[in-house]
């Protein structure tokens, strides 16, 4: 485990910028007056890029290592940021979060498989798990202080900014750091006998593809339905943006603990039964959210989609690493992450075209029954097959 605290802090790096514009989605909707619709888009923006960049960055890492990548994906990251606060208008704002995109999806293709390489295959999912614990803790930080630097700063710019120049710092930090480990050039080639090539299991292409769909679907319908809750919680719940942004750091706090969780049940009990579990609980819970209230009710559903999230991460990754050969993981991640992390692009514009014709309840029935619908159909692939 010995470098895994190294990309923890790469994960909390990348992520600490982009986590940014969720919980200050109700400042840049008043500042520049837009609809549901438009904040879709904003958030689709960054989506959308982010998702297209994991493909070609998968590609990359398995031809040119990956300290260049990881690099990019923090302080390049960062310095998109720096332009998200300067922009002055809701069009050129658009302009730096898909390049913030384009750059920010180099990071996991490259990372989780140095991840998975620095631990003994059965502690696999545990180190992913651990790992995510970077990212989670930037989606449960961010939120409060977004709004705690937008308050004292003189608004949401302020936060952007503030935490782009730190996280540029950090990102200078970790290729420094990369490249006294080791990893300052491109993967070393293997031969066929070596206990890398050994430490994977193939299986039917059938069930890779349908459980990489279940993690898909997992992540898309949770993101886009958590893209519109501080909205949701101003506009439908009528609570203060300073609320808002602690219910969107509740959900993340699930993460602190469902990574590691998630990883640790792969590793014991397999793959397959974790990731079914946590996808057929998470529909449900996105149709509930729209019935709650404020207290009890939205902090319990938040909870559950957030451990329903995060648990699948770990996960999702642990199995496509165990059953791909070292020379492709990082391109056959790059699918996956692409999927995962660019579907929400185009899901949420058209759930916030059902919110401003429909009402958020009927977008979260849309999303959670449509999405629980893929999930039964791909599970039927995997029952009855060993993981």
């Amino acid at each position: 485990m010995g470098m895994v605290p190294l990309f923890v802090l790469a994960h909390f790096s990348h992520h600490l910028v982009m986590a940014l514009l969720q919980p200050l989605l109700p400042f840049i909707r008043d500042d520049f007056a837009i609809s549901y619709t438009q904040a879709g888009w904003i958030v689709s923006s960054f989506t959308l890029a982010y998702g297209l960049s994991q493909l070609p960055a998968g590609w990359l890492a398995d031809r040119i290592g990956p300290r260049i990548l990881i690099a990019v994906g923090t302080s390049g990251v960062a310095v998109c940021g720096l332009l998200v606060g300067l922009s002055p208008t809701y069009i050129i704002m658009v302009v730096p979060l898909i390049l913030m995109g384009v750059l920010g999806g180099s990071y996991h293709p490259a990372a989780s498989p140095l991840v998975s390489a620095s631990v003994e295959e059965k502690n696999r999912g545990r180190a992913l798990g651990l790992h995510q614990i970077g990212g989670t803790a930037s989606y449960f930080f961010s939120p409060l202080i977004a709004v705690g630097a937008a308050a004292l700063l003189g608004g949401w710019r302020g936060s952007f900014i503030s935490m782009s120049i730190l996280t540029i710092a950090l990102g200078i930090v970790l290729y420094i750091l990369l490249g006294r480990r080791g990893y300052a050039g491109k993967p070393r080639e293997k031969t066929s006998g070596s206990r890398e090539e050994a430490t994977f299991t193939p299986v039917s292409r059938r069930k890779l593809v349908a459980f990489i769909i279940l993690g898909v679907i997992l992540q898309v319908s949770i993101f886009s339905s958590i893209s519109f809750l501080t909205l949701f919680s101003v506009d439908h719940l009528k609570i203060s943006e300073t609320a808002a942004a602690g219910l969107l750091a509740l959900t993340h706090s699930s993460g602190l603990w469902g990574g590691p969780l998630g990883g640790y049940l792969s590793d014991r009990i397999g793959a397959v039964p974790i990731l079914l579990f946590v996808c057929l609980i998470a529909g449900p819970f996105i149709y509930l959210l729209g019935l709650t209230s404020p207290g009890w009710s939205i902090a319990v559903v938040l909870l559950v989609l957030g451990a329903c999230q995060y648990i699948g991460m770990p996960v999702t990754e642990a199995y496509v690493i165990s059953h791909i050969s070292e020379r492709n993981r990082s391109t056959v991640l790059g699918f996956y992450y692409f999927a995962s992390r660019g579907g929400p692009g185009l899901v949420t514009p058209a759930l916030g075209y059902i919110i401003d014709h429909f009402g958020f309840g009927t977008g979260f029935t849309v999303v959670g029954a449509a999405s629980l619908a893929i999930m039964v159909c791909c599970a039927l692939f995997l029952l009855g097959k060993r993981d």
